[in-house]
């Protein structure tokens, strides 16, 4: 499974990122492993969604770093 992860910031920012395995990348961003958040910990997982085909998470996570995705992102997911 591939998934499309939404984080929420302490700052009160949005990270979206891709991963086939969320325990541990959720992990690496908790530890600040991660560069964009690791000055804004602690994150908290908001939403996640599942893929079976990486192709189509990666594009779902392109989707929602876009002005209608982020839009979609605000109104729907989180």
């Amino acid at each position: 499974m591939h998934y499309v992860y939404l984080l929420k910031c302490v700052d009160g920012s949005i990270y979206t990122g891709c991963t086939n395995n969320l325990d541990n990348r959720l992990e690496r961003h908790n530890k600040g492993q991660v560069h964009y958040t690791k000055d804004k910990l602690p994150v908290k997982l908001e939403t996640y969604i599942c893929f079976q085909d990486k192709y189509k998470a990666y594009d779902f996570e392109k989707y929602l770093k876009s002005g209608s995705g982020i839009a979609f992102r605000n109104k729907r997911l989180i």
